[in-house]
């Protein structure tokens, strides 16, 4: 009888020491996911702030090739290849066409903005008033959001008499991105 007691008084040590070892076992493992978890959390904190970031730097790069991309630049009309330069006529009508460029550059807005001569007031360029206005948008609608810009020469042909002369003034181009 003293046997039988001994064994189950053993018996039951060895249980408890199992399920001890057992919910130790389970403790870590859950210790670990959620150190898992955090190092997860604190590693895709930053992903919103750098995919902005991101795309602000594509932006600014933007920016600075877009002048000079075929669809803007001024090219060989204005007597040599210039740098910076943009063809107010050809902006118009890309303005124009714009639902077929809609999502070329994978922007939201890009903006030419006139600054010297200075306008009195801000008047959005249309066909029926161009080349008497100051702001040329390629889109009509409001962006909230960011936008990059450069400075650059914006130059159309005008006509004196019978004489026909580059007018080149001082503008702002520039690109917007909505925030997501």
């Amino acid at each position: 009888m003293c046997i039988m007691v001994m064994k189950r008084k053993s018996d039951k040590r060895g249980q408890l020491k199992i399920q001890q070892m057992a919910f130790m076992l389970m403790a870590i493992t859950l210790f670990f996911v959620l150190v898992g978890m955090f190092v997860l959390v604190i590693k895709f904190s930053g992903l919103k702030e750098s995919a902005t970031e991101l795309e602000e730097k594509n932006a600014m790069l933007l920016v600075t090739k877009l002048a000079n991309s075929p669809e803007f630049s001024c090219g060989g009309a204005f007597g040599s290849n210039r740098i910076n330069c943009v063809d107010a006529d050809k902006a118009m009508m890309l303005k124009e066409n714009m639902h077929k460029y809609i999502n070329f550059w994978g922007v939201s807005n890009i903006e030419i903005r006139k600054i010297y001569p200075k306008a009195d007031s801000d008047v959005i360029c249309n066909l029926g008033n161009y080349p008497d206005c100051n702001i040329i948008k390629m889109r009509p609608k409001e962006i909230t959001g960011y936008d990059m810009s450069n400075f650059i020469s914006l130059c159309r042909k005008e006509f004196s008499g019978d004489e026909v002369y580059d007018k080149c003034e001082l503008a702002k181009i520039m690109v917007s991105y909505e925030k997501k």
